[in-house]
């Protein structure tokens, strides 16, 4: 994953919020191939990920996460 429109090397100086932002931008726009999504991380970041996830995809992940 690539995002042009961010200076990822600033961000990454603030480990928690780079690794929101990251798995929002996974959930949101998809996985380069091969690449995966660790739950643990996904569930530690839930209360930040939740209300920046659109109503759809916020039910499926939440529906995937504790089914």
């Amino acid at each position: 994953m690539r995002n042009w429109s961010v200076n990822e090397a600033r961000l990454k100086k603030y480990p928690k919020k780079f690794k929101a932002w990251k798995l929002e931008q996974q959930l949101t726009y998809g996985l380069d191939k091969g690449e995966k999504i660790n739950r643990k991380e996904l569930i530690k970041h839930w209360l930040i990920l939740k209300d920046r996830l659109g109503p759809q995809r916020r039910e499926t992940v939440k529906f995937l996460l504790w089914s």
